[in-house]
């Protein structure tokens, strides 16, 4: 599905994607390129993604980690070119985004992120947490911090849907999967 030109769009959809290039994402790209062809609908995902990005108490490190997990398990290169940049920033090592991208366990993680990749591992091995996975995770980061993982992984899980069905290239010169 490739963007709709500006001409072309609805006045909902010129609403719905200038709320977001006015938010904090700042542009309008990736999952949102699809998905203003359904822009009441866009708008209800933007606000779940604009909590977890950037209103949730998991850290940012913590938070890229799971993103590039579930890109690595969807094979969404849009999402993995989007967030491997911001990883980065966020502390996450080279060596563990790389295993990521390989579908392999990183060594020598920190004990949160050994955590957050047991879970999300979990969720998507099982579609279920073990009870000592959970409560490894709500230890470390709290009963919201567990919703909040969960509902991460299933909203870039959804979102990695959408740009796989609409075959969503990635930014221009983004690391890629591999």
């Amino acid at each position: 599905m490739p963007p709709l030109a500006d001409a072309e769009l609805t006045p909902a959809q010129m609403a719905a994607k200038a709320a977001i290039i006015d938010g904090p994402r700042g542009r309008f790209e990736g999952p949102f390129v699809p998905l203003l062809r359904s822009p009441d609908l866009m708008g209800r995902l933007e606000k779940v993604g604009e909590y977890l990005r950037f209103g949730s108490g998991l850290s940012g490190r913590i938070r890229e980690l799971a993103i590039l997990i579930v890109a690595a398990e969807y094979r969404e290169e849009t999402e993995w070119g989007i967030h491997k940049p911001i990883a980065l920033k966020a502390g996450l090592s080279g060596e563990v985004i790389a295993a990521v991208a390989e579908g392999r366990r990183p060594e020598g993680m920190a004990e949160d992120e050994q955590v957050v990749w047991d879970f999300v591992f979990e969720i998507f091995a099982k579609r279920r947490v073990s009870d000592v996975t959970y409560g490894r995770a709500a230890q470390k980061f709290g009963e919201d911090g567990v919703i909040d993982l969960t509902c991460l992984c299933g909203y870039y899980g959804l979102l990695a849907l959408v740009m796989n069905v609409a075959q969503t290239p990635p930014p221009e010169g983004a690391d890629r999967l591999g």
